[in-house]
């Protein structure tokens, strides 16, 4: 434990950044299961999932929870599954 009252509110600071942070990335994982599974049905709430999905992402990039570059790249491999479900959709129809 600490002695010294500035590191005594750091640590509580550092404990409330680790919750917010933790649910931000539960969140984030949780928007993009359910977009990735929209992507697999196909339904109409795809767009819908995904664009939550990518919203979370951004904020999260812009929040610093995950780095900006890390944003980019989830929000790119999860608009490549997209446009490749809705290219296969398009070559069975």
């Amino acid at each position: 434990m600490a002695n010294i009252r500035s590191q005594i509110k750091r640590n509580r600071q550092t404990i409330k950044r680790q919750a917010r942070n933790k649910a931000v990335r539960s969140e984030l994982r949780t928007r993009t299961k359910k977009a990735d599974a929209a992507i697999i049905e196909g339904g109409e709430q795809t767009e819908e999932a995904i664009r939550l999905a990518v919203k979370r992402i951004d904020k999260a990039g812009a929040k610093r929870v995950i780095h900006k570059n890390q944003a980019a790249n989830r929000k790119s491999r999860l608009m490549k599954r997209a446009n490749r479900a809705a290219a296969a959709a398009a070559a069975d129809a």
